[in-house]
C-alpha cells in the first residue's frame, strides 16, 4: 500500500481516488474489492502488534474517566443519553424525506420500464440500456441514503464514547419482533438498531467502556426514577412521565435512560 495506490496481485498498481483511509506501511494480509452503484471499493485487513506503538497510543488516549451512562434508544428519537443529550432521528429530516421521495419516483419509472418490456415481449439493445442507466440512478441515490444514515450513528456514538463513560447501559431491544408491527417495521429498518448497538460495543471494546445490556422485560419506561413506582397505566403515545405516586414529573424516554444507568441487573455483552 502506497499514499495514493495499492498492488493488487491480479491489476498490479491500482491508483486510488482518495487517500489517507488505508494504513501504509503495516503487513497486508488480505484484501477485498467489490462493486457497488457504479463504484468499485477496496478493503484490506493488515497485521498489528498488540505492542505497537500505534496501540500504545489508544490505550493511553481512551481511558474510562467519566460517570457511567443509561442510552433509550427509539423512534421519535434515535438516542437519549441519560446526561441529557439527545440525538436525533436523521430520517425525518427534510434532507432525507426529500431522498426518499424521489427514491420513490425514480422506483416507479424503472418499473414502469419492466411493464413496458413484457408487453412489447422483447427488448431493444437500446431500451435495455435505459433499464440499466434507471437501475443505477436508483442505486446511486439508496447508497447515498445509506450513507447519510450511517454518518449520523457513527457521530452519534462518537459523541457518546468521547465523554469517556465508565459504562454504558443499553436495552436488550426485540428488533425482530419490533419488525413484525406492520406500522412501525419501516420505521425500525430506518433506524438501524442492530447496527448502532454493533458499532457502539465494537467502540466500547476498543477504549475500553464496560457494556451492559439490561433485560428485555426490565420496565425501563414506566419506572419512577425518583421513587421506583411502576406505572403500569402508561401508554405508549404517553410522552411525558408522571409519576401517580410523587408526582416526578419527566421526559418519558429520559426518565428511562436514568434507569437504565441505575440498573441493577444486567449482564456484560
Amino acid at each position: 500500500i502506497w499514499r495514493h495506490k495499492l498492488m493488487i496481485p491480479t491489476l498490479k498498481h491500482v491508483r486510488l481516488k482518495e487517500y489517507g483511509y488505508l494504513p501504509v506501511g503495516l503487513a497486508v494480509t488480505s484484501g477485498t474489492v467489490s462493486y457497488e452503484a457504479g463504484r468499485f471499493y477496496v478493503s484490506v485487513v493488515v497485521d498489528i502488534d498488540e505492542k505497537s506503538k500505534y496501540n500504545n497510543d489508544l490505550e493511553a488516549i481512551y481511558q474510562p474517566t467519566g460517570e457511567g451512562v443509561g442510552i433509550d434508544l427509539g423512534i421519535k428519537d434515535l438516542a437519549i443519553v441519560s446526561d441529557g443529550r439527545t440525538f436525533k432521528n436523521i430520517n425525518k429530516s427534510s434532507k432525507v424525506r426529500r431522498l426518499e421521495k424521489r427514491l420513490r419516483r425514480m422506483q416507479r419509472q424503472l418499473s414502469r420500464k419492466y411493464e413496458f418490456k413484457k408487453k412489447k415481449g422483447g427488448i431493444t439493445a437500446t431500451a435495455s440500456a435505459n433499464i440499466d442507466k434507471q437501475k443505477l440512478k436508483v442505486q446511486k441515490l439508496y447508497q447515498r441514503l445509506n450513507h447519510i444514515r450511517e454518518d449520523h450513528e457513527n457521530k452519534a456514538i462518537h459523541e457518546i464514547v468521547k465523554q469517556k463513560p465508565r459504562f454504558i447501559t443499553v436495552e436488550d431491544l426485540n428488533i425482530k419482533g419490533m419488525m413484525k408491527n406492520r406500522h412501525l417495521a419501516k420505521a425500525v429498518a430506518a433506524e438501524r438498531f442492530y447496527s448502532f448497538l454493533s458499532k457502539l460495543k465494537r467502540k466500547a471494546e476498543i477504549i475500553g467502556i464496560e457494556m451492559r445490556v439490561a433485560d428485555r422485560f426490565y420496565p425501563s419506561s414506566k419506572t419512577c426514577h425518583a421513587c421506583g413506582y411502576v406505572h403500569k397505566g402508561l401508554k405508549l403515545k404517553d410522552r411525558v412521565y408522571i409519576c401517580p405516586q410523587c408526582g416526578y414529573t419527566a421526559d418519558r424516554d429520559f426518565n428511562a435512560s436514568l434507569n437504565l444507568r441505575d440498573a441493577k441487573e444486567y449482564r456484560i455483552a
